[in-house]
């Protein structure tokens, strides 16, 4: 038997359809690539490097951030192991570096799966999953956990995809976002207030050009279809739809994003089922009882301009 030669992102699992193809690294679950119709719709993921800026991962039990690791259960306080050094948070959950199993596989599709075990700050036992599954025109994504505790389980869960509108480049595209809400930011990322998007230069529903735009902002009150799109100048799009209940995204517009070009502007649109500090706000999070199960998920879909209308 010949044993895949390890690398950064895990065993590499390969999806295609027609008209799609997909490449998936089970490290973290990444999504490492996503083209339409020949087009890259997210930025690209080397499997020989760890994701950089968190690209394609899967954040769970929460995602974003909680401040200083610490958050209260039963009145007591609860020490996350601290993963943003920088800013003293713990960050994006517990899997963006565990190896997920295949549970599940085809040519179209790919369920993955990983325990969250008792850990500092974490005394539950879950067990999570996501599947993706190709469709024509982009990709299907579902999330789904399991509670096998004692006790009840909060539970938040979110995902990191940099998506684009194939070589046009990202300071040519026009981002919305369909969101009511976003939340002010302290120098260490945290929420301090919540504010409507009226008036403010965070109100994106009519769409801004990504040019103009320096972001790692929430968003609340989003709405789930489409949440956010991308527009390139010939008209056509890249969209991000989700689920009732996925209420939250994170915008994120580095300019110094890696590529084999060399950096440039690249954009996170980070859909997100509760907002950062969830464990100690309560926004958002589910409260699993013991055997409860939940599923729910996210999409990206591909508009070619020949279809838009223009």
């Amino acid at each position: 038997m010949t044993i895949p030669e390890p690398t950064p992102t895990g065993r590499s699992i390969v999806l295609e359809t027609p008209g799609a193809h997909a490449e998936i690294g089970t490290v973290a679950a990444v999504l490492r690539g996503l083209t339409v119709d020949g087009v890259a719709v997210t930025e690209p993921v080397p499997a020989a490097a760890t994701p950089p800026m968190g690209a394609g991962i899967v954040l769970a039990p929460w995602p974003n951030r909680v401040r200083d690791g610490i958050w209260i259960l039963d009145g007591l306080p609860q020490q996350l192991d601290i993963t943003e050094v920088t800013r003293s948070n713990a960050i994006h959950g517990l899997l963006r570096n565990t190896d997920y199993e295949i549970r599940q596989q085809s040519a179209a599709a790919v369920t993955l799966g990983a325990l969250i075990p008792p850990q500092h700050g974490w005394p539950f036992l879950l067990d999570t999953w996501v599947r993706y599954e190709l469709r024509s025109d982009g990709l299907a994504v579902t999330h789904g956990v399991a509670n096998h505790s004692e006790r009840a389980a909060p539970y938040a869960v979110g995902a990191h995809p940099y998506l684009r509108v194939g070589a046009t480049p990202i300071e040519d595209l026009v981002l919305t976002v369909a969101a009511q809400t976003y939340f002010e930011i302290d120098a260490r990322m945290n929420p301090v207030a919540e504010h409507p998007v009226v008036g403010t230069r965070y109100d994106l529903r009519a769409g801004v050009p990504l040019a103009r735009l320096d972001l790692d902002t929430p968003f609340g009150g989003v709405a789930p279809a489409p949440a956010a799109r991308l527009t390139a100048p010939d008209g056509a799009t890249v969209e991000l739809a989700c689920d009732t209940g996925w209420e939250y995204l994170q915008v994120f517009t580095p300019r110094e994003f890696p590529r084999a070009d060399g950096k440039g502007l690249a954009v996170a649109l980070e859909p997100m089922t509760a907002p950062p500090d969830a464990l100690n706000s309560g926004r958002g999070l589910r409260h699993l009882a013991p055997g409860e199960r939940w599923a729910g998920g996210w999409s990206i879909r591909y508009t070619p301009a020949s279809a838009s209308g223009r």
